[in-house]
């Protein structure tokens, strides 16, 4: 069984945040304005959403209070995407790249602050459900590795696949109920087992051999799949039975409305 049970959070998330840094900060302006997968999303915005989450999730942790009613306002616009890029991108598309690269590194370093003074046994508020200290941070490093993948897919750039994506694989097998319910679905009943290599070429599990189902495959394919970055038959991942195949096409390890990834380039089985 694949857990991060016992290892620092907080670390690999700053570890994960310095690689994105490291890919931008050499960029030139035509790197920052490079068009994403997002949809009318630069780079420049990419690292603008990291930065305006990573400020109202250091809200979360240090007044409560405060980001409730900033999640009400917020959740009051939402069907208007449009107003929510206002919101959340507005400030940050009148900044200079160098001052957004500032802005970005100061925000990730209050939020790592505040996470670490306020320990590990406190319930953090969010945009879904209240989440422990250590599966918020979890899903602040899914979300710095996800728009990492849209920045390096836009620039052309490559990284290399390091084990803190156990992390993100570990949030894309427990979300699996979430997803469908997030859909208006019922859970299916049974498992999927999951069984990835990982990065260093060690093996991660999740579930019961005597499954229903199962996927198996690179840890970096799975982690792409789940964040809707990569559709199932663009990735080197094998599903067994129908249950598994559903779930890798449906898959959402992020907060939010349901959203499909994209399509497939190549036919799948």
């Amino acid at each position: 069984m694949a857990t991060t049970e016992g290892i620092d959070v907080a670390t690999d998330l700053v570890d994960e945040q310095q690689a994105l840094d490291d890919a931008v900060a050499p960029l030139t302006s035509d790197g920052w304005t490079a068009a994403t997968p997002s949809p009318g999303w630069t780079v420049a915005d990419q690292i603008g959403h990291l930065t305006y989450f990573d400020r109202t999730a250091r809200l979360a942790i240090v007044d409560p209070a405060a980001f409730t009613e900033h999640r009400r306002h917020l959740a009051a616009i939402f069907a208007d995407p449009a107003a929510v890029e206002r919101v959340t991108l507005g400030d940050f598309r009148s900044m200079s790249h160098p001052d957004l690269l500032a802005v970005w590194r100061t925000g990730r370093a209050e939020l790592i602050g505040a996470a670490q003074a306020a320990g590990n046994d406190v319930r953090v508020e969010w945009y879904g459900p209240s989440m422990s200290m250590r599966s918020f941070l979890t899903a602040r490093l899914m979300e710095t590795w996800a728009h990492g993948q849209d920045v390096v897919d836009a620039v052309g750039g490559a990284r290399v696949a390091t084990d803190r994506l156990r992390h993100v694989a570990q949030l894309g097998v427990i979300t699996r109920a979430w997803t469908y319910r997030n859909r208006g679905l019922d859970v299916p009943e049974g498992d999927v087992r999951v069984v990835l290599t990982s990065p260093s070429g060690a093996e991660w599990s999740w579930g019961s051999e005597a499954s229903d189902g199962s996927v198996s495959g690179p840890a970096e394919d799975f982690c792409l799949v789940v964040t809707q970055r990569r559709h199932v038959d663009d990735t080197r991942l094998v599903t067994t039975g129908p249950q598994a195949r559903e779930w890798m096409q449906y898959a959402q390890a992020f907060a939010g409305p349901a959203t499909d990834g994209p399509p497939a380039t190549r036919s799948g089985s």
